[in-house]
């Protein structure tokens, strides 16, 4: 990996439609789909784990990923369905392979989340490796 620069930053903008709400998570989880229809929490921090790794792409060899590590965001707002969310991202912090960004989402309104959210580089091939070997010890 070539060290991405410290500063780096992207921005992304969806519109949340009825995928990306709180009744729309997977029947794994029933009890939510009472809940309103306003963009997940999960989603939300989806969004921003999404936005980091497209900006990290240009600096990661075809053997490289990145995987998530840590979340701290607070979702402050509320957005439903047919407005718009954008997640801002910047890499504040690279100390050897994890990866630090201060991360933010907005609607057209206000202020919809903050916090920091973590990356770790790896190799595709050891990291497929180690889940197979742990694979193996649980069956």
């Amino acid at each position: 990996m070539v060290t991405p620069p410290l500063g780096l930053a992207l921005s992304r903008t969806i519109l949340i439609d009825p995928t990306l709400v709180v009744p729309s998570l997977p029947a794994a989880f029933p009890v939510m789909a009472d809940m309103p229809p306003v963009f997940a929490t999960a989603f939300m921090v989806a969004f921003v784990e999404a936005t980091c790794i497209e900006a990290l792409a240009p600096y990661l060899e075809a053997r490289e990923a990145t995987v998530g590590i840590s979340v701290d965001m607070r979702h402050s707002g509320a957005t439903p369905i047919g407005l718009q969310a954008t997640a801002e991202v910047e890499l504040v912090e690279a100390e050897g392979r994890r990866l630090r960004f201060r991360v933010g989402c907005r609607d057209q309104s206000e202020q919809i989340g903050e916090g920091w959210h973590e990356r770790f580089l790896i190799d595709r091939a050891r990291f497929s490796a180690r889940l197979d070997a742990k694979r193996s010890r649980e069956s």
